[in-house]
């Protein structure tokens, strides 16, 4: 049987594009035991015995550990929970190792002083010696009293191992390194990784060990693996950004103990990853006043980030026209042009139009559609704008339609000393200290 690494999709022959999700050689082979008839039973089982829910002892939900890190902290919704599992992803050299080595230091010398007691952290790694790790524990200024180090034996032997020395935190680099000594199959297929994993969950649901992993991606940026890696990890986190850019954002796709909408933004250093305090005044601290720059503020979770969008409008030179974007969706840049056009009288039906986002933020949020076309209009007028922010949606008639925490955007702006706010007129604010203009049409922007 053929299984496809991307979407567990079964195929009894080989093919080069799965027959399901139609990926490019995801299909892979496996050895699948035979399935039990129904109403079959394997050997004599006995009937376990039920719990009452009622009875069964609460977590704390302040039993976490602390990373040492507010930034990271706040993606996990307050720390790694005892016994979870975290699955870390992200593209080669955007910094994973350097996060996991981060967190099992900090942590290490946090639960030292909180306790009192040295509770060693167990640094599992397939992919570098333990003179190279050493060596980046070091550079990092790191200290490595109380780590421990382990050789990348089968799973079945790590599991043991853990077992037995119970350390307040096992982290695995990475998770596609595991080999087995049960079952025949080679390291980082979607067999091995699954079964590994399940080993890996079973024995900090039974221990109260919490283990980190760390997960390689494809090349379209999906965890490498059987989907069913995600499903059986307690929480996923992604570690986004350029790697030639020194700005990183990690967000959490899943997360059974918090909220997944938080982000943490980084920036590498020669000290590693350093948290930014002030995302915001570091995005646009190199602001230029130039014609197609504006200002716009984007809600990711519970902080507020204002971000310069950048437009350059060029008369094309060929019979059609180009549309780029970086940062933000593409089929989304080319709807809001065609609005523009319509709707906002300026002529774009012969121009090139470019669309970046600087500081290597996505822009998700209907919120930040206007911004976009204002600075698409200012590009295009050869405007230039002051200090302005805008927010809004536009809707496919032209309207500029009300978004979500309009008043926590302004009193942001307000902070950094942004003269003036263009948001949608039935917006309801009461926040002083700012220019207000209220539009109801992105006609108003030409």
């Amino acid at each position: 049987m053929f299984i496809c690494t991307n979407c567990d999709g079964q195929s009894p022959k080989w093919a080069g594009r799965c027959p399901v999700c139609d990926k490019w050689g995801t299909l892979v082979e496996e050895t699948v035991e035979p399935r039990l008839k129904p109403g079959a039973t394997a050997g004599k089982a006995k009937a376990a015995q039920s719990r009452a829910l009622k009875d069964v002892v609460k977590q704390n939900e302040l039993d976490r550990l602390t990373t040492g890190d507010a930034e990271i902290d706040r993606v996990l919704g307050g720390g790694i929970v005892r016994g979870s599992v975290v699955l870390l992803s992200g593209e080669p050299g955007i910094g994973k190792s350097t996060m996991v080595a981060l967190i099992a230091g900090r942590i290490n010398s946090t639960t030292q002083r909180l306790n009192h007691s040295i509770t060693p952290v167990l640094y599992i790694s397939g992919e570098e010696s333990p003179t190279q790790l050493a060596s980046r524990f070091d550079r990092l200024g790191l200290n490595t009293d109380c780590i421990r180090f382990l050789e990348p034996y089968p799973v079945e032997t790590l599991v043991a191992t853990i077992e037995k020395e119970t350390p307040v935190l096992a982290v695995i680099d990475s998770v596609q390194t595991l080999s087995s000594s049960s079952i025949e199959s080679t390291a980082g297929s979607p067999t091995l990784v699954r079964y590994a994993t399940s080993l890996l969950l079973d024995l900090a649901k039974r221990t109260g060990v919490s283990i980190l992993l760390v997960g390689q991606v494809t090349k379209d940026g999906s965890i490498a693996g059987p989907k069913t890696l995600e499903h059986l990890v307690d929480v996923v986190l992604n570690l986004e950004g350029d790697p030639i850019h020194a700005y990183r954002m990690l967000r959490a796709a899943k997360n059974r103990f918090g909220a997944t909408d938080e982000i943490g933004v980084f920036e590498m250093t020669q000290k590693g990853l350093e948290a930014v305090a002030n995302p915001s005044q570091r995005f646009l601290s190199e602001r230029a006043q130039v014609p197609g720059s504006v200002i716009t503020a984007t809600v990711e979770g519970s902080r507020v980030f204002f971000v310069e969008v950048q437009a350059l409008v060029e008369n094309s030179a060929y019979g059609m026209p180009v549309r780029r974007a970086s940062g933000m969706d593409q089929n989304r840049l080319q709807m809001l042009i065609a609005i523009a056009s319509k709707r906002g009288g300026l002529k774009l039906a012969d121009k090139d139009v470019y669309v970046n986002v600087i500081g290597g933020m996505e822009l998700k949020e209907p919120a930040t559609d206007l911004a976009v076309c204002a600075a698409i209009a200012s590009a295009i007028n050869n405007r230039v704008e002051a200090s302005t922010m805008y927010v809004g949606e536009v809707g496919l008639g032209g309207e500029v339609r009300t978004i979500p925490l309009v008043e926590k955007r302004v009193s942001e702006a307000v902070k950094l000393g942004i003269s003036k706010a263009v948001v949608p007129s039935k917006s309801k604010l009461t926040a002083s200290g700012i220019e207000v203009q209220k539009i109801d049409s992105i006609h108003s922007l030409n």
